[in-house]
């Protein structure tokens, strides 16, 4: 009978551990080692459990026997004490994979995600579908990075495929890169060779949004080049607008005498001289539709005044001001002059909401809304400068060899905060025609046609030299992105890490060397053999 017993117990202990090796531990992170046969893993267990409770049942004497001596009384408060144990490791562990709970020490914060990256994936109304092709050794990486997003969200779910051991699936796929991640969302697809968190998030926006905005940069008035790489080019801000999905273009309107229909945007980027009265016509007719304006107005002293545009922007409640906006702040905080201002203040608009980073403009013009608003067209302010900065209205006296510039109230100067760009938005007062964009389930669908402009006293901002500067390059594509009424973009993008290495001269070099291999040794030694020589 007893032998019967310890072979049913036995047994009992086998299926125990084979029901846990096939179901593996799922809180723990432990995997099955047979996902086939996982589905059986709950039966062998409960078999097992009853073949050791049999086993217990037929031994009920000795343990009986057992627990009448002292030492039993002893050894059951150990074994209790290490059950409590294990059971609050595997509560902690449990709870540990349920509230997930990380801390990103890096100076710049390069393994958190990004305020976009988090704002998107939170705003998900629609399953997305993330495959990654890459060989399952590779696979990690990917899992690591993905698994950031799908905190953020329960509407992102992923696929990982070894394109080697499913050669149909990346056939179908049309993979010839490896790895390969591809977004699926809403019948649309796209795909990125990258676990880079921004070129992940552009593919993701790519995805939502569908066909990409047009965005026209107006030319023919000594307007900045969209395609320079130079200091006073636009190339890389041009660069972050494909990122997010915007497609770019040029546009002589004087030749064309309309706005393309495919136009989303029309950017009139830093022009000299004024735009022609067919071309105010031109814009006129395209805000009217619902079209958006984006006009960045540098201050007079780069050319002739323009009546024409700015007339253009106090009919929607902006005015330009024909002055310079001047700040001693950005000589304290940048070691520049006084024509660099620099700006922290942002009154409350969808366009700077969250929005705590400083921007520098440098030149700069006022532009505010006009009090009582034009044409029932309100317009808000955007950004404000310091308190420390003046609008300079002598720029006669600003333009020659002066050796000090300083604020002058009788002379018509103006003392800060100075507003330095403002929006405003209406509903389109015409019906467009269906846009070029607007493709079937994408969020311009269902848009209602709004007019939006945006004008900023600066152009210089967003160029190559300057957009890196701390929020310029956000503020910018901000501002374009709620334009294309894409609010769900709005954010501080994906951060880049900082290059922190640390460069030595070659006597830095020795001197380390023989600090780390004769100094700090010798000073061991030498105590050692000092405490020998005491204990001797």
């Amino acid at each position: 009978m007893q032998k019967t017993l310890g072979i049913i117990g036995w047994i009992g202990t086998v299926l125990v551990f084979g029901a846990v090796a096939l179901g593996g531990i799922p809180f723990l992170g432990i995997p099955s080692v047979y996902p086939a046969w996982a589905q059986y893993s709950r039966y062998g267990a409960w078999a097992g459990l009853v073949c050791v409770l049999i086993y217990m049942a037929g031994q009920w004497r000795d343990v009986a026997d057992f627990y009448k001596g002292r030492g039993a009384k002893y050894g059951t408060m150990s074994i209790v004490s290490i059950i409590v144990f294990l059971g609050i490791l595997v509560a902690v562990n449990y709870l540990g994979t349920r509230q997930s709970k990380r801390w990103d020490l890096t100076a710049n914060q390069v393994y958190s995600l990004s305020d976009q990256t988090i704002k998107i994936l939170k705003e998900l109304k629609e399953p997305v579908k993330v495959t990654v092709f890459e060989r399952n050794d590779q696979q990690q990486v990917h899992r690591d990075r993905l698994q950031e997003y799908q905190y953020q969200t329960t509407q992102l779910t992923t696929e990982f495929i070894d394109p080697d051991r499913q050669p149909t699936r990346a056939a179908g796929a049309k993979i010839e890169t490896l790895p390969t991640v591809l977004f699926e969302y809403k019948g649309r697809t796209e795909r990125v060779t990258s676990t880079n968190e921004q070129d992940l998030t552009n593919a993701l926006i790519k995805v939502i949004t569908g066909a990409a905005r047009k965005v026209y940069f107006l030319q023919g008035h000594g307007e900045k080049d969209t395609s320079a790489s130079d200091r006073t080019g636009l190339s890389t801000a041009v660069e972050q607008m494909k990122q997010d999905n915007f497609a770019v273009d040029q546009l002589v309107l004087v030749q064309k005498q309309v706005v393309p229909d495919d136009a989303t945007i029309i950017v009139i980027a830093g022009p000299t001289t004024d735009l022609f009265a067919p071309e105010i016509e031109a814009l006129n007719t395209f805000v009217a539709k619902g079209g958006k304006v984006m006009v960045l107005l540098d201050p007079l002293l780069k050319g002739p005044a323009q009546p024409l545009l700015t007339q253009f922007l106090a009919d929607w409640g902006i005015r330009a001001g024909t002055d310079v906006v001047l700040d001693i702040a950005g000589r304290a905080k940048l070691g520049a002059d006084e024509s660099i201002t620099v700006a922290a203040e942002y009154p409350s608009h969808p366009i700077t909401t969250g929005f705590r980073v400083v921007t520098a403009y440098p030149m700069s013009r006022s532009m505010t809304p006009i009090e009582g608003g034009s044409n029932a067209h309100i317009a808000q302010p955007l950004v404000r400068t310091s308190d420390q900065s003046w609008a300079e209205a002598d720029l006669a006296a600003f333009g020659t060899a002066k050796t000090k510039v300083e604020f002058n109230a009788d002379k018509g100067d103006k003392q800060g905060p100075i507003t330095v760009g403002a929006a405003v938005s209406a509903p389109a007062t015409v019906t467009p025609p269906p846009s070029g964009n607007s493709t079937p389930g994408s969020p311009d669908s269902d848009r209602k046609p709004e007019t939006r402009i945006v004008a900023i006293g600066d152009s210089d901002f967003a160029t190559n030299e300057t957009i890196a500067f701390a929020g310029n390059r956000d503020f910018f594509m901000n501002a374009l992105n709620w334009l294309s009424q894409q609010e769900n973009l709005i954010a501080i993008r994906p951060r880049q890490p900082e290059d922190r290495r640390l460069t030595l001269t070659p006597d830095q070099q020795n001197r380390i060397a023989l600090l780390t291999i004769f100094v700090i040794p010798g000073l061991v030694f030498a105590t050692g053999v000092y405490t020998w020589w005491k204990r001797r």
